[in-house]
């Protein structure tokens, strides 16, 4: 069975071979991740993970293959956090989190062999410091944020401003392993 997955992040393959799992190919699907008016985050996310699945599960170009695909977003209340475009944004968002919680929302969608979608949500909720501002200063220095949903890598420098959390790291890191595994399974993927 091939496995392909749906993504361009290192931190995704990374957290696939703590599982056993290598895919046999990555294909980064290209689609617009702009947010739709007044979409909540939990709809974002689902849409997003979604589409990367089915652009890169074409039948034409992945026949028989099963498609891995997720979507990580950083959510305050309603508001979605996506990746930075520069460090004026990534102060702005990592102000927005000072000294308050907030969620990590990840979808992941597998579609198996035959065309089949299956869906999870992963939420977890991170409450980090009330950063000073020469935390906020040295944390934009070090440029983790580029890239990165909310503009911080739980596996990085940031994971030492965190305060609480509640549910998945691997799901901050951007994948959630445990409901990776079981849609895996459940579309016949070979898991030890």
């Amino acid at each position: 069975m091939r496995l392909v997955l749906a993504s361009a992040s290192p931190r995704r393959l990374d957290l696939l071979k703590r599982i056993g799992v290598v895919p046999d190919e990555v294909v980064p699907a290209n689609i617009d991740e702009t947010p739709l008016k007044a979409e909540l985050p939990e709809r974002y996310v689902a849409r997003i993970a979604a589409a990367k699945a089915a652009a890169v599960r074409a039948p034409a170009t992945m026949p028989g293959a099963l498609v891995l695909a997720a979507d990580t977003t950083v959510a305050a209340g309603r508001r979605i956090l996506a990746k930075p475009a520069d460090e004026a944004e990534a102060r702005a968002m990592l102000t927005l989190l000072s000294g308050r919680r907030h969620r990590v929302l990840t979808a992941v969608t597998v579609v198996d062999e035959a065309g089949h979608a299956r869906h999870r949500l992963a939420t977890t909720i991170v409450a980090f410091k009330r950063f000073a501002p020469d935390e906020l200063d040295a944390y934009l220095a070090s440029r983790e944020w580029e890239g990165k949903a909310g503009a911080y890598g739980i596996q990085g420098r940031a994971e030492a401003l965190v305060r609480m959390m509640a549910g998945s790291h691997s799901n901050v890191v951007g994948l959630p392993l445990y409901e990776t595994r079981a849609l895996l399974r459940a579309a016949g993927y070979p898991l030890g």
